[in-house]
């Protein structure tokens, strides 16, 4: 009988991870569609192109040394075709706990949920470096990226390696529930490393430092963009709760799709009221970024917060976005979608909301957790963008620039007839 109640419940575990995988997945075309719709018409091609590449590269390398290094060991490539392995070792531990230890499910859907992280840690650098970076300059980084960078802060932090033999995050009290810090400010990192290198648009700049507006070419994208992205943040946050199988779970899975919502609603509301006190217009740009704002920011503790508490955080996410994205701007780091602000800025702010709701975390553990992500991922993906540079370089000609990337790059429009 407890067979049979454990079987039932390794099925309603993998099954629920995978579902939540794939939600995550289907981030990657909220991630192409909201990019797509806040670049310009001339540079939609390649802004696509470079979002269902990234997936593809993303996948391949975390398969190939991306898990190993930030899980140890070859554990999935050595039992990619043991399932039956898998569930015996399984029910072995389970039977030793009681039934109780923690969460169970096969070791193929736990590649494929992590897999799907690691996805979106890039292409948060895709929006900031969109329409002036070459493209195989971009791809050739997504490799080092997803195959190395990524996996190295992974291991510090859900892994569980000491940092260098130093010191060990967890035992500081760092946490992060799903990723506010080892997922999205991991990628604004990367993203504000090339930036730097890259430099901003032509004309985004007046001779006087003042900045010009440039509109992206379709706002109905980028809005269902946002609400694809909203929807895979159930399963991105909902999925870290690692399992479904009993009352308490399924409880704390309730909770955290509640508060991921509550966090997004209250981040839209936020944004655009703070965008229309200082700009004495409903910005819609600023709306969807707010919305995105609030999810970075209740991702690093979805599950303790009450309802309420979570959509206090979600405004205070959506307020910070408004005045990051315009201090970026006052310091000229040109970012077209603002990716650096809700996934860096916001980022950070949830990792710091932590430890009001949870006990188990500390400020001064999330500020050296924090520390230890940005520095990590910033310096090395810095000397990645100088390399690339030095030896293929990473930014495409004036020429190419005005001419539009999708023409350079990709060889085709996305709207040949609009743009003729």
């Amino acid at each position: 009988m407890e067979n049979q109640i454990f079987e039932l419940q390794y099925a309603m575990d993998t099954f629920y991870f995978l579902v939540c995988g794939a939600l995550v997945m289907w981030m990657a075309a909220g991630f192409s569609m909201l990019e797509a719709g806040l670049v310009r018409a001339k540079n939609t091609t390649e802004i696509l192109t470079k979002n269902v590449a990234l997936f593809a590269v993303s996948c391949t390398m975390y398969l190939v040394c991306g898990y190993a290094i930030m899980y140890g060991g070859g554990y999935f490539l050595s039992g990619i075709a043991g399932g039956d392995t898998l569930v015996a070792d399984a029910l072995a531990a389970s039977a030793e706990n009681g039934f109780d230890g923690g969460s169970v499910y096969s070791g193929a859907s736990d590649f494929f949920f992590q897999v799907v992280f690691v996805a979106t840690a890039m292409s948060i650098v895709s929006g900031a470096v969109a329409e002036r970076m070459k493209l195989w300059a971009f791809l050739a980084f997504a490799v080092v990226m997803t195959g190395f960078i990524y996996p190295m802060e992974g291991a510090w932090t859900w892994g569980g390696a000491s940092v260098f033999g130093m010191y060990t995050l967890g035992d500081l009290g760092f946490s992060d529930f799903a990723g506010s810090g080892i997922v999205h400010m991991a990628g604004a990192a990367a993203a504000l490393a090339g930036v730097i290198l890259l430099g901003a648009r032509k004309g985004k700049y007046a001779a006087d430092g003042t900045a010009r507006a440039i509109p992206g070419a379709n706002l109905p994208l980028a809005t269902l963009g946002m609400f694809i992205l909203w929807m895979g943040w159930f399963g991105f946050n909902g999925g870290s709760v690692l399992k479904l199988g009993d009352i308490a779970s399924a409880n704390a899975v309730a909770m955290v799709f509640l508060n991921t919502n509550a966090a997004a609603s209250g981040g839209l509301i936020a944004a655009l009221i703070t965008a229309r006190l200082l700009f004495g217009k409903a910005d819609l740009t600023m709306a969807l970024n707010g919305a995105l704002a609030g999810l970075v920011a209740i991702t690093a503790e979805p599950s303790t917060p009450t309802a309420l508490q979570a959509t206090l955080f979600g405004g205070l996410g959506g307020i910070l976005v408004v005045f990051s994205i315009i201090f970026l701007d006052k310091i000229k780091i040109d970012d077209p979608v603002g990716a650096i602000s809700v996934h860096g800025t916001c980022g950070l702010l949830g990792l710091l909301l932590v430890p009001i709701t949870n006990d188990g975390s500390s400020f001064s553990g999330q500020i050296i957790g924090a520390l230890t992500i940005f520095i990590w991922v910033f310096v090395t993906s810095f000397i990645v963008w100088i390399a690339l540079k030095a030896v293929i370089g990473i930014r495409v000609s004036e020429e190419e620039e005005d001419q539009g990337v999708d023409i350079s790059e990709c060889g085709l429009e996305a709207y040949p007839e609009f743009t003729k």
